[in-house]
């Protein structure tokens, strides 16, 4: 018995139970790339036009990036806390919309609508932030897959709610705002105390590799399976028998995982009370906040790094430590006899931990933010107008996309902090290499859309897709590669910063400003002929127009997706000035290239 209750305690701590429930919350939490099935809902309900919905996509992007007071509160308090806090303002925004679209209350004003949004998917930020910093502490030598699964999921979402709402076969077109509203709320609530920081964090296990393998399987799986549902959703519609039976599948695969830590704790010798027994004392005295005496009292002279070989930098880390601590006990010796004049280096080096602050100071920090500004505010503003424009190459639903898009970003964050590990690990090459592949990837999917060949909208959610999702595993892991992981949850959510400022540019200004243009000068078009033809009747049609601008054809974001695919060429550029600068972190964090 009592060894029974000790495995059920056990389980209960195990960190991959902690990562299996933080893939679910995250399955249910990117609840912004609906919005492109949102979107036109709420234009129709309430009249708006492009330029105003595109408003609303920039409050949602805001929502979902401004995540300092997550950040500060999932700090300060406990993360069940900083959880129900996110659930509260998800199910308090979006239900307001849900009621304002279906008329339940008076229609708020535009700007209400915005602050509205902006709650609602600020909730985002609570369950990004507690299950991106629980996980990177209980799995920090595994960064890479593990934000980029993490994050996966979270791309993942908008396929797996379209997928259960599919099944509702409901006329409402707004229930789906209502599904926004309860479904992660509901979620979130049920997991909260589950989803946190556990002991023995610090060591790799040998049963680690099978389990990762085992959960990227998995992921494939889940990916594959959507897609194909899809597809024949599609093309030859699924009576709503197989689409129940379909969606019981998809949740089976959701809850796959579970697997993982049942195993471990019950059919497995591999004990995790024993090795949180192995850091009971360093985990004292990291909470006192305690270093390591060696490096409590390393002094870096700003002259050694004039003086040292460029070579001292590619040895291993125990061999360079000792020349450069040679060549400070000379300069001491020379600065003794006023031979030399010996300053202080101030600040963490790269590979250390920094602050926020400490961190704004350095220009690899602003490289990645920019990189990060253009890559993803351009990816960003096709998610958030897809809807718009597959209506306008003459395609009736947009949810077939918004679900493509989801699944192709879930699988660019899985493959991007799967591939970027290997790059990094078993050639000490900077991981800003695998951002600038994905920027590639972007430029050529806005060059598709704007050219509107045949198959365009596949090829161009393919592209946009997996660039896009490919960011959110590369970035995150960078950040706390060349900046630490002490800080990590302020460094994280300041960089989120660039993805509503780049939606900003793009969407709110650019595209949506072409968009209404180009709508208002084919209403323009269409009048005119009304004049010619009907003229008697044009009175009568002038005053029963509706406010809602529509375009149609290849002419409506043309101009705007060719100069999205310029700024991704200029990400580009500016990934591969950051992996010129941190060639040497790299080298000295995963050793020689092999």
């Amino acid at each position: 018995m009592g060894e029974a209750g000790g495995r059920v305690r056990g389980f209960l701590r195990n960190r991959w139970l902690v990562f299996v429930a933080a893939m679910w919350m995250q399955s249910v939490a990117g609840v912004g790339y609906l919005f492109g099935s949102l979107s036109p809902v709420i234009k129709s309900s309430l009249g708006y036009n492009q330029r105003q919905v595109a408003s609303l996509g920039v409050a949602k992007d805001l929502g979902d990036s401004v995540g300092f007071l997550a950040g500060t509160l999932c700090a300060v308090l406990p993360l069940w806390a900083a959880l129900l806090i996110g659930a509260a303002q998800n199910l308090l925004g979006y239900g307001w919309v849900w009621l304002a679209v279906t008329r339940r209350v008076a229609v708020p004003p535009l700007w209400a609508m915005c602050i509205l949004i902006f709650i609602g998917n600020n909730g985002e930020t609570y369950f990004n932030t507690a299950a991106l910093v629980s996980c990177v502490q209980n799995f920090p030598k595994n960064r890479g897959p593990i934000v980029g699964i993490l994050k996966g999921f979270a791309g993942l979402s908008g396929a797996i709610i379209t997928q259960i709402y599919a099944i509702m076969h409901t006329p409402d077109d707004a229930a789906l705002i209502f599904m926004v509203a309860v479904g992660p709320a509901m979620v979130v609530v049920a997991l909260m105390f589950v989803v946190r920081p556990v002991g023995g964090h610090r060591q790799v296990r040998p049963s680690d590799g099978i389990s990762f393998t085992f959960v990227y399987s998995v992921c494939l799986v889940l990916a594959a399976y959507l897609m194909g549902v899809m597809l024949l959703e599609d093309l030859v519609g699924l009576s709503e028998t197989v689409m129940v039976v379909c969606t019981i599948i998809l949740i089976a695969l959701l809850l796959l995982p579970i697997v993982i830590p049942v195993i471990l704790s019950f059919f497995s010798n591999d004990d995790e009370s024993a090795y949180a027994a192995l850091l009971s004392s360093p985990r004292r005295e990291e909470a006192s906040g305690s270093v390591p005496s060696e490096e409590q009292n390393e002094v870096i002279l700003s002259e050694v790094e004039d003086v040292k070989p460029k070579d001292v930098d590619l040895l291993p880390a125990s061999e360079r430590q000792k020349r450069i601590a040679e060549l400070q006990t000379r300069l001491f010796q020379a600065a003794a006899v006023g031979a030399v004049r010996v300053k202080r280096r101030r600040g963490p080096r790269r590979g250390e931990d920094f602050t926020l602050l400490q961190a704004m100071i350095k220009a690899d920090f602003w490289l990645l933010f920019f990189s990060l500004l253009l890559g993803s505010g351009s990816g960003l503003t096709v998610i958030d107008n897809l809807g718009q424009m597959s209506q306008s190459l003459g395609f009736e639903e947009s949810h077939i996309f918004v679900s493509m898009i989801s699944i192709w970003n879930f699988l660019g964050r899985v493959a991007g902090g799967y591939l970027s590990e290997i790059i990094v690990k078993d050639y000490a090459y900077p991981r800003a290499i695998a951002l600038a592949t994905a920027q590639v990837f972007m430029a050529i999917g806005h060059f598709t859309f704007a050219m509107a060949w045949p198959g365009t909208m596949y090829i161009g959610t393919l592209l946009i897709g997996l660039g896009y999702g490919a960011h959110w595993a590369i970035v995150p892991a960078a950040a706390s590669e060349l900046f630490g992981v002490k800080n990590f949850g302020a460094l994280y959510n300041f960089l989120t910063v660039a993805n509503p400022a780049g939606s900003l540019v793009f969407s709110g200004i650019i595209a949506s400003g072409i968009y209404d243009y180009e709508a208002k000068k084919q209403a323009s078009q269409h009048l005119n002929s009304m004049v010619v033809t009907m003229p008697g009747r044009l009175l009568g049609m002038v005053s029963d127009a509706t406010p809602a601008l529509k375009c149609e054809g290849a002419i409506c974001f043309f101009i705007s997706s060719l100069i999205m695919s310029g700024f991704c060429v200029i990400a580009v550029i500016l990934s591969l000035i950051l992996v010129h600068r941190t060639k040497i972190v790299y080298t000295n964090l995963y050793g020689t290239p092999r």
